[in-house]
């Protein structure tokens, strides 16, 4: 099925964003993991298989839709310590957020409901896991200091 060529290539974009995403909450995880802290290793794993789950459904529905994906993520820089890769990961999920509600609207506009859809669940997951965490972590580090919130990540 032919989809219209603003919604595929929005999807597209889209697609890029979850893979650099993917790719950075890959690397936390693997520093997070070097440096003993297991519960934040362990949740940014999830968060890592979560956008991989996103990028996923916007591949199928890019050749659903007979586009041609983009397989190339979006450059990214990786934190370099722990409240660095946590507000970085946030500034993220920010601008997914704002990217996913835009796609939302575009959808709107040409009555593609199917992809709509789709961004719609990715939204929800976005605001309401990956978000709030991220910034409920930062919350907890300011709350607590950095040391005693290291101590309880070791898990």
């Amino acid at each position: 099925m032919k989809g219209h060529p603003d919604v595929v290539d929005y999807l597209k974009f889209l697609l890029r964003g979850e893979l650099a995403a993917r790719d950075q909450y890959f690397i936390h995880s693997r520093r997070y993991e070097d440096m003993g802290l297991a519960a934040l290793h362990q949740r940014m794993q999830h968060e890592m298989e979560e956008e991989t789950q996103h990028a996923d459904a916007l591949l199928k529905r890019i050749l659903f839709l007979e586009g041609t994906p983009d397989m190339r993520p979006e450059p990214f820089e990786p934190g370099v310590d722990v409240e660095d890769m946590l507000q970085r990961d946030l500034k993220v999920e920010y601008a997914v957020r704002a990217h996913l509600a835009e796609g939302v609207a575009l959808c709107e506009r040409h009555g593609d409901y199917i992809s709509r859809n789709i961004l719609v669940a990715q939204l929800v997951d976005t605001e309401e896991d990956h978000t709030h965490w991220l910034e409920q972590q930062l919350g907890l580090i300011r709350m607590l200091g950095l040391p005693l919130y290291l101590q309880r990540q070791m898990g």
